[in-house]
């Protein structure tokens, strides 16, 4: 008799993205104690353990490695079953997540045309950093995932959606903004910038790093229009995507700041698990994307 349970399986597949008991449990709505009953129960019917314990956290072993392809493969044939029966519920549950600038900016209007097309599913999207976006899907918290560039993982398919770029800006007042910046200035002024793991701050690392640039001072903010209103306060100068900066540039209260040495050029992704089944919601999402043949 099969006495393995889809529960059991889940919980192993969660924890093996996302290795602790607590975090992993709040993620599928269990108890911490919940959780660890079901990896126990499905370490006991199989006779193995499937993690080596190293603290706190639980790492895959050999045993676990070679049960997880086999485990997500019937979470996902389950999954796709749902879609085969008709019902009065919702058509769908989408859960999409998209980093800060994109969320604000881009998923308004395709959430709008989203629910025109397919009026009885149910879409819920979280807004985070582009690390914790990745994070989300990788523990198959999120069905899609919105992201800024880059993102390397092998267990991802990425989606070009359309090219951004950051622009440094200061106050209307700073004496950067009447003529052209020097990499010498960039250096001495104090910043102030997202926090590492967002798309915003990846990029800017990476073209101050490409230049040769060392910032003397660098304040992180989570949410950028922190950054702009400290940035308007006279703070120092900051750097986000342009789409954050259009209303107040046309409004005269902040100021781009030209930087023709500085690689800004970015690009929205989309990004989704090789191994998760497409329903026909996550392929409309992706064609109103541009992108189709998938």
């Amino acid at each position: 008799m099969i006495k393995i349970t889809l529960r059991q399986m889940e919980v192993f597949t969660v924890l093996a993205n996302h290795p602790h008991v607590t975090l992993a449990a709040e993620a599928m709505g269990l108890t911490q104690s919940a959780a660890s009953m079901a990896l126990a129960d499905l370490e006991q019917q199989l006779g193995k353990p499937l993690f080596d314990r190293i603290g706190r956290q639980l790492v895959l072993n050999d045993a676990g490695r070679r049960l997880q392809p086999r485990a997500m493969e019937v979470l996902n044939r389950v999954r796709s079953m749902e879609f085969l029966v008709p019902s009065k519920a919702p058509a769908c549950d989408l859960h999409l997540g998209a980093s800060l600038t994109i969320g604000k900016h881009l998923m308004p209007a395709l959430l709008a045309e989203l629910e025109k097309r397919h009026p009885s599913t149910q879409v819920r999207l979280s807004t985070r950093n582009t690390e914790q976006v990745v994070t989300d899907l990788l523990s198959q918290r999120l069905d899609l995932g919105f992201v800024e560039e880059p993102v390397q993982d092998r267990r991802l398919q990425r989606f070009f959606c359309r090219p951004d770029r950051l622009c440094v800006f200061a106050a209307p007042d700073h004496p950067l903004v009447t003529g052209n910046a020097t990499p010498a200035d960039l250096q001495t002024e104090p910043w102030l910038v997202r926090e590492p793991g967002s798309g915003s701050r990846e990029v800017f690392d990476r073209a101050m790093r490409t230049a040769g640039l060392i910032p003397r001072r660098i304040t992180e903010l989570e949410q950028t229009e922190a950054i702009r209103q400290s940035v308007r306060a006279g703070r120092g100068l900051g750097c986000l995507s342009i789409l954050e900066l259009q209303d107040a540039f046309r409004a005269g209260w902040l100021a781009p700041v030209e930087t023709h040495f500085l690689n800004l050029e970015r690009s929205f992704q989309v990004v989704l698990r090789r191994d998760r089944p497409l329903s026909r919601e996550l392929r409309t999402v992706l064609s109103l994307c541009g992108i189709d043949g998938v």
